[in-house]
């Protein structure tokens, strides 16, 4: 690939729904620009976007896969990003990376609410994006309806979804149910799809004069919106020139202030060669998406930004990083370390390269300890560039090694899983201590146990975390004795006390004191009956640590030989043991704080799987920078929420999500405690 000026480099992300033919479309391309000389395929594992084992077992993408090709003098790095809703963190950190995007979708208007939220982010960051409409062919094949009448009604339900206006840039030409072809509607001229070839010139068909000008006539509308002169035009019933229009649509798809939409057949090559001249022509160049970051310009000091990481089996840590200013060269030290090489990808192929320059995307090998969103720079800068934020994680699994050898080697291995997938979180459970494992679903946490197994060896047990109950008491006693007295030979061993237990208020937690008077009980041993309430409180009477409990030491007696402090240690434990199970012991859940946003036709099925959660409704309100959506909050037992995810989803099209934080604890109702007690082996507690 020969070597470009700054204006001559283009990075483009593919991103879309799963399903929508991402990994097809980014196939396409790089086949029509020669980059491969075949195609590969999803069913046989082959594509270049999906060259992970992961992805190729499930067919579907599930990390961002870098793919770099000329056109026309252009040079492109297009960026296949997973259009799973688990693995959108993927798609996040890499549309910080690009110039402009390409949003695939079906033209199916009942599955357009899917592309709500990857609309709503690069509407939110301003990342210029134009819509493909794919798979045409399959929806006029057996249809009664043309294919301009099912362009129009998709392009309407897009614009349901969308903030920016969408202005079509082509319109589809039919003949009963095939798609034939396309009509350009800034050049008016007609084109014939042809399997394997670009598409033919061909008259215009007169049949369809009146929807064209409709169709061009709302394109150069939504352009007007932005260019007086053009509206001036409009009003005076001029025809625009072509070179006009051109402008107008680079400078406003720059901006992030249109979105044109185009249509095609990914599969069949059909429609892909005009996107790649659309590319060409109107997607911002780099100098202009480094002005949309608002980079503090510093000279040609060289900046970039990890974007993606990746852990080979054969190259180790791999960084793909965006250029944002100056010249990145072999060998470079960046942020302090210098790394092992600049490759540019094609899927898993590297080529080896000197340098990269602004607008490039490229990888840098052995970055050890450079993260995902970090900047990158050989001098020391002022400011970090934005990163994408994170998601909360929604999903959870206990995990243990297979084999009892492996533990030591469990917190490196997460580290870098981590590194490649910064939406991963893991944590050891303080009260279960159990190894929790976070993510965004049931199907990322496969992929990355998956992982765990090929790349590190660990295979793993998995199974849903415990919730972390805990236990407290209703009613207070008195004067509770708790009398120690062994005799072994020599020395023995004795200690007696008498304690008051009583409730406390939720969350003031333990408290102990004592009001010994006349030395009943000697000082030096009363630590001692501290540590031994403090230790039969961590497995109350149900089997569960205690909280919110207050106990006082009021009396007890000693003897001058046998009395130690562990003595009077056991005497406390025999005194709680006593005491607690006549305080009416009572099970305590976590209850998270949780809110849930959604479409607001979903509302009230978000409701009602709140209360059929045993939750309890907040309210909802709608949200303020996201038309027709609503927030709902609510307090939702933790031990309700393990699935919830699962349901919200099928609930929403999958497009529902939620963040939670840990609130209080609370009782849980006598039916539920029960099966809790039953299920920890503690079946005759009371609730």
């Amino acid at each position: 690939m020969t070597q470009k000026g700054v204006s001559d480099w283009r990075n483009v992300a593919i991103v879309g729904p799963y399903l929508s033919g991402k990994t097809t479309l980014l196939e396409s391309l790089l086949f029509v620009t020669g980059a491969i000389s075949r195609k590969g395929s999803i069913a046989d594992g082959n594509t270049v976007g999906d060259g992970d084992p992961e992805a190729q077992k499930r067919q579907m993408s599930v990390e961002v896969a870098a793919a770099t090709t000329e056109y026309k003098g252009i040079n492109f790095t297009f960026l296949d990003c997973p259009g799973s809703v688990e693995f959108a963190q993927e798609t996040y950190n890499a549309l910080m990376g690009v110039g402009a995007a390409i949003v695939v979708c079906e033209p199916d208007p009942n599955r357009v609410l899917t592309l709500a939220p990857l609309f709503k982010f690069l509407d939110d960051w301003e990342i210029p994006h134009l819509v493909f409409v794919n798979k045409m062919n399959r929806a006029t094949a057996g249809s009664n309806e043309s294919a301009g009448s099912i362009y129009n009604t998709v392009l309407q339900a897009l614009k349901s979804v969308s903030s920016r206006p969408l202005v079509p840039h082509q319109y589809p030409i039919g003949q009963g149910d095939k798609l034939l072809g396309f009509i350009d509607l800034v050049s008016e001229q007609a084109f014939h799809y042809h399997p394997g070839a670009p598409a033919d010139p061909v008259p215009f068909p007169e049949s369809l004069h009146e929807e064209e000008k409709a169709a061009r006539q709302e394109m150069l509308e939504g352009l007007a919106d932005f260019d007086d002169h053009l509206l001036e035009e409009l009003l005076e019933e001029i025809d625009p020139p072509q070179d006009e229009i051109i402008k107008d649509l680079k400078m406003e798809l720059g901006a992030d202030l249109i979105v044109p939409v185009f249509l095609g057949v990914a599969e069949q090559d059909y429609g892909v060669r005009h996107l790649l001249d659309a590319l060409v022509r109107e997607a911002p160049e780099p100098s202009l998406t480094a002005d949309r970051r608002k980079l503090q310009k510093t000279g040609d000091t060289p900046i970039a930004q990890v974007i993606k990481t990746y852990y080979t089996p054969q190259g180790g840590k791999l960084s793909l990083v965006r250029v944002w200013q100056g010249t990145l060269t072999d060998g470079m030290s960046l942020n302090g370390v210098r790394h092992g090489g600049m490759y540019r990808l094609m899927g898993q192929q590297q080529n080896s390269i000197n340098e990269a320059h602004v607008g490039e995307i490229v990888a840098l090998s052995r970055l050890n300890g450079v993260q995902t969103g970090e900047t990158l720079s050989p001098e020391k800068i002022d400011r970090e560039l934005p990163r994408a934020p994170q998601l909360a994680p929604v999903f959870a699994l206990a995990i243990t090694p297979e084999k009892r050898d492996d533990e030591v080697k469990i917190s490196a291995a997460l580290a870098k899983l981590r590194e490649e997938d910064p939406s991963l979180a893991w944590e050891q459970h303080g009260d279960t201590h159990e190894i929790i494992l976070w993510g965004q679903g049931e199907i990322h946490l496969q992929v990355a146990l998956e992982r765990l197994r090929r790349k590190y060896n660990l295979s793993m047990v998995t199974h849903l975390p415990q919730v972390a109950y805990k236990e407290t008491i209703r009613k207070p006693v008195e004067s509770v004795r708790g009398r120690y007295k062994h005799q072994s030979g020599g020395h023995g061993q004795y200690g007696d006390v008498y304690l008051n237990i009583q409730p406390q208020p939720r969350g003031e937690g333990f408290q102990f004191s004592e009001t010994i008077v006349g030395g009943v009980v000697p000082k030096q041993y009363i630590p001692g009956v501290e540590i031994g309430v403090r230790e039969y409180l961590a497995h109350g009477p149900l089997g569960f640590p205690v909280v919110d409990v207050a106990v006082t030491l009021t009396n007890g007696s000693y003897h001058n030989v046998d009395s130690s402090e562990q003595a009077f240690k056991q005497a406390a434990r025999l005194a709680m043991q006593e005491g607690m199970a006549k305080c009416e012991p009572t099970l305590l859940e976590p209850v998270v704080t949780i809110e849930i946003s959604a479409p607001n036709e979903f509302t009230s099925k978000v409701l009602q799987l709140i209360s059929g959660r045993r939750g309890q409704i907040l309210g909802y309100e709608a949200l303020s920078d996201w038309n027709n959506w609503d927030k709902i909050s609510a307090y939702l037992p933790q031990a309700e929420m393990q699935d919830l995810i699962v349901e919200l989803r099928s609930l929403t099209m999958g497009v529902g999500f939620f963040q939670w934080q840990y609130d209080h604890l609370q009782q849980v109702p006598d039916k539920v405690a029960e099966q809790v007690l039953v299920s920890h082996g503690n079946g005759n507690g009371k609730g």
